[in-house]
This record gives C-alpha cells, structure tokens and sequence, in this order.
C-alpha cells in the first residue's frame, strides 16, 4: 500500500529540513524556542503532503503514507536535537506524536492538489 519510492523521497527531504531546523536551533536558542513546535509539525505536514501529491491514490492511502513520513523525519530530527541536548527526551514522544498527526492530516492536502491538476 505504501510506494517506498515516493516516500523515500518525502521522508528523505523533509528529515533534511528537519535537521536543518535542529541545527539552527542549536546554535540559535530563539529557534528552540519559538519555532521547533510549529516548525517541526509543518514540516511533518509537508512530508505528508509531498507524499500524497505524488502517489495520487486516494485520501486514505496518502493520509497513512503522511502520517508514516511526517513521524518518522520528526523523530529522526528530534531524535538529534534531544542527543544534543536542547530538548527534554519526554518531548520527543510528545512531538514524535503530533508530527504523526500532521503528517496524516498533510496527506488529505496532497490528494486535493493532486485532483486540481485534472481540473486543468
């Protein structure tokens, strides 16, 4: 059910992004502190998104693949910012299961912009 090609590719950029994110908050605390939530579930929500784009097999399919990429590029991302010290382990849980959330919810997103490409 799942496409390891396409979600290769969604996984693989947004853990990218993601450890970028955790890198800058390294170095630069008011990232820790303002942006690692929100920035962390949106990029767990593009990954769902660029999931479902690609796939283009229906709602079901791209929210799980989402949800699958969206936690994982998280819990690699927060997985380094907790070795490196700027996070509380505990918090790694919590925001591994947000980004699960979002990435699901992402995934409904990339099947409507997929359906608008048949439109044109």
């Amino acid at each position: 059910m799942i496409n390891t090609q396409i979600f290769l590719r969604a996984a693989v950029a947004c853990t990218v992004m993601q450890i970028v994110m955790v890198a800058a908050g390294h170095f630069i605390p008011w990232v820790v502190q303002n942006i690692f939530t929100f920035g962390g579930m949106m990029i767990s929500a593009t990954a769902g998104y660029l999931y479902s784009q690609d796939l283009d097999k229906g709602w079901s399919a791209g929210a799980l693949g989402g949800a699958i990429a969206g936690g994982l590029c998280a819990a690699i991302g927060f997985s380094i910012s907790a070795l490196l010290g700027d996070i509380p382990v505990p918090f790694l849980a919590f925001i591994t299961g947000v980004s699960i959330l979002t990435g699901a919810v992402g995934g409904p997103f990339g099947q409507m912009a997929a359906n608008l490409r048949y439109l044109r």
